[in-house]
């Protein structure tokens, strides 16, 4: 009897751990959800699962935002949701209830993945190798169709549905074990092998569907057709020649033959120009998510050493502006800001006359100044009016710093208004505050900080830290203290009530 008990307990733990992952808190593994017909989760229960893991990817060491990267990133991502309402692919309930926001992620694996509730997750490393927007678009379409099509609620159902296959075929293998314990554990296999194909089955078929959804969204976003064939070769050749384990997105995505065939004879059928070259934009881009996502001192150097005179010679213009921008940007991390300013001036002429990488090269330039502690310098390079949220976040540090602080909290205010999930700008709202004596309000903004990236129990404690300083010390001599604090109080109890339904999900 005890023998027998012991080969459940051991059958029961290997049949655990032979589920697939629904989820990975950790950026360096992803299996995502994928499969079914929805009916099985509600897409508010949905929501609220995407919400417990996304808050695991805000405390993440290796969750980042950067300014620029989020909103080339988002650019794409806002077409593309524009697109699925338009083919219906995005219904009504599903556009209200989802987050439909991406976040990055500092590693430099090759890596995205679609997550409950209309969450996804993008390294680094990804937008380091694409060599267009519309590369990029076809993996953030293939992943925002995995979300359109429900297959996270629907590999779920699909699991509940396996699970008694394999509890079946252990309990078979427990009692043959009595007689041939060969036997048994051959059955316990069996049953966990049989469960297991029947689930890669039907992913694999979800994984072609997402193709095929993502490649009508991306191609109604305005997105070469040429993009998704392209995109796959490219990581495919890449992990044959080099997978030492920076492709995780090709094992939770396996490619095959017939997905690669079916997107490049899709993309024959469309009658459209070849992609464009690589353009300045582009490889400014990709310089930029290469340095961010590998900041040890020897790529450090190897970046700088790309951008000489020599090595710069034989290259095409767009590759030089992208080696000089990685360069600077490398030059600055080791903080040789001379060095830096350098790599800046020679980028800048490259780039005038095109007026987006001109952009950039401007704002690279602003960021070495603020790095190098020269907040004047910011504030003459970039306009604190101009609407781009990397402009927001460099003219409001450096506005606080140079006791302009009333002038940068106007400007955040105005934008958290619009852009309440903007953590970032909350927290710059908050220093603002802090710095014109404005206590409250400061802990308020730190509160809704706390909410944008769904730590509700932090939030909560700011929140009773604001109610405490309204008792001891009232609102002091701000006309519109009360009304600060009444929303203070709507907040909390909005606030605590998110916190219960996350308790009692646990």
């Amino acid at each position: 009897m005890t023998y027998r008990i012991n080969m459940l307990v051991r059958a029961l733990a290997a049949a655990v751990l032979a589920l697939p992952l629904l989820f990975s808190p950790t950026w360096s593994y992803a299996q995502l959800p994928t499969l079914g017909d929805g009916g099985e989760m509600s897409t508010g229960a949905e929501r609220r699962l995407g919400e417990r893991i996304a808050r695991e990817l805000y405390r993440d060491p290796d969750y980042i935002d950067d300014p620029v990267l989020a909103e080339y990133v988002q650019g794409i991502w806002t077409r593309l949701l524009a697109a699925a309402r338009v083919r219906g692919e995005l219904t009504p309930e599903m556009d209200d209830r989802y987050a439909w926001q991406v976040i990055l992620g500092r590693d430099r694996e090759i890596n995205a993945f679609a997550l409950p509730g209309g969450y996804l997750g993008l390294q680094l490393g990804l937008i380091a190798i694409v060599d267009s927007p519309d590369e990029l678009a076809s993996v953030l379409g293939h992943e925002l169709s995995h979300v359109t099509q429900r297959h996270i609620s629907r590999l779920m159902a699909q699991q509940s549905r396996m699970t008694p296959l394999m509890i079946g075929a252990m309990i078979l293998g427990v009692l043959a074990a009595s007689k041939s314990p060969d036997l048994g554990g051959a059955m316990i296999s069996g049953g966990q092998a049989a469960a297991m194909q029947g689930q890669l089955n039907f992913s694999r078929d979800m994984e072609r569907e997402a193709d095929r959804i993502g490649y009508g969204v991306m191609t109604q976003a305005g997105y070469a057709p040429q993009a998704f064939a392209t995109m796959f070769e490219k990581l495919q050749q890449a992990s044959r020649l080099n997978d030492n384990g920076s492709f995780p997105y090709l094992r939770t995505h396996p490619l095959t033959t017939e997905r690669i065939a079916d997107m490049q004879a899709r993309a024959q059928l469309n009658a459209t120009p070849p992609l464009p070259a690589l353009s300045l934009e582009q490889a400014m881009i990709t310089a930029r998510a290469q340095v961010l996502s590998n900041p040890g001192v020897d790529a450090l150097r190897a970046a700088v050493a790309g951008a000489s005179p020599a090595a710069a010679a034989t290259m095409t213009p767009a590759r030089q502006a992208g080696a000089l921008y990685a360069g600077a940007l490398a030059s600055m991390k080791q903080r040789n800001f001379a060095q830096a300013r350098q790599l800046v001036a020679r980028l800048t002429p490259l780039v005038a006359g095109d007026a987006t990488a001109a952009r950039l090269a401007n704002l690279l330039a602003a960021e070495v100044a603020w790095a190098a502690g020269d907040a004047p310098r910011v504030l003459a390079l970039v306009d604190p009016a101009a609407p781009g949220r990397p402009e927001l976040v460099l003219s409001s540090e450096a506005r606080i710093r140079t006791g302009k602080a009333l002038e940068a909290a106007q400007r955040l205010q105005t934008w958290v208004a619009s852009n309440p999930r903007d953590a970032s700008a909350w927290q710059l709202l908050a220093s603002a505050y802090s710095a014109q004596g404005e206590t409250l309000r400061a802990i308020r903004a730190e509160a809704e900080a706390q909410v944008a990236q769904l730590d509700y129990a932090a939030a909560v404690d700011r929140f009773k830290a604001a109610q405490d300083l309204v008792r001891k010390e009232g609102t002091g001599r701000d006309p519109e203290g009360h009304i600060e604090a009444s929303i203070i109080d709507t907040r909390l109890r909005q606030v605590q009530l998110l916190l219960k339904e996350q308790a009692l999900e646990h």
